[in-house]
């Protein structure tokens, strides 16, 4: 028993019941029962993450161990609640403690959240994976799950305001059959991009209405999102300006 994890769940579920959110689950029987297991989750909004624990909690009540950035951690007030529930801060300047800290985790039997792209993507569409839920499921000896959310970036995401009312929006969770821990860490992550591309698209087709020039709908199907190219250009733009500043406080004052 978890009682923080227990009541974080229910309430996210009364706001869930609140905003009229209907949910989509399926894939279930995918998520081991017991032992380990990466949940490699696509990342369209704030708050996948807890969306992509529904399917976990509904086989056996399991809990997911998120992996986070550090900043969320260093919030006085999200700060406590991570570290009740066991989530692992990642700092992006200092990678390696947070991967050895998920290894210790999936080597314990747990269940670690990670999202492959590292950022929202902001055309809806796959970015590119990075290799590290491939290499912390071949060093671990665990699955990677692999689980798809369409729809939520309709409630909040980069760029527009978060919409908390009764919005009734529809939100789809899909889990594929479980990726063996087995070759290269390239080839997996590879073959984990192919299987949650087929999975995206999958949701999308069964989604329902994708109206046109809607924000949340990718420009593939007529949405006004960037394309992918376009969305990668601004993450470049938007990382260069961050290091910019980074490096402009790092410069002593000069007399």
């Amino acid at each position: 028993m978890e009682p923080v994890y227990d009541t974080v769940i229910t309430a996210a579920r009364l706001l869930w019941l609140a905003e009229g959110l209907k949910f989509k689950v399926s894939g279930v029987e995918h998520v081991p029962p017991k032992g380990p297991g990466v949940v490699a989750i696509n990342h369209t909004g704030y708050l996948d993450f807890t969306y992509a624990g529904i399917p976990a909690h509904l086989q056996g009540r399991r809990k997911v161990r998120f992996m986070a950035k550090k900043e969320v951690f260093d919030n006085k007030i999200s700060g406590p609640i991570m570290r009740s529930l066991k989530h692992i801060p990642v700092d992006r300047g200092q990678g390696a403690d947070s991967y050895r800290a998920a290894v210790e985790y999936l080597k314990r039997g747990e269940l670690v959240g990670v999202y492959p792209e590292a950022t929202i993507s902001r055309s809806f569409e796959l970015k590119e994976f990075k290799s590290g839920a491939a290499r912390m499921a071949i060093e671990s000896g665990a699955p990677i799950i692999p689980t798809v959310i369409w729809g939520a970036q309709r409630v909040w995401t980069k760029g527009h305001p978060k919409q908390l009312g009764r919005t009734g929006y529809k939100i789809s969770i899909g889990v594929c059959e479980p990726l063996e821990p087995t070759g290269d860490a390239d080839a997996l992550t590879a073959k984990l991009h192919q299987v949650m591309s087929g999975k995206l698209l999958e949701l999308q087709d069964a989604y329902g209405e994708h109206p046109e020039g809607e924000f949340w709908v990718p420009a593939r199907l007529g949405g006004s999102a960037p394309t992918l190219e376009e969305a990668n250009r601004l993450d470049a733009e938007e990382a260069a300006e961050r290091a910019a500043k980074r490096a402009e406080r790092g410069t002593p004052d000069q007399a």
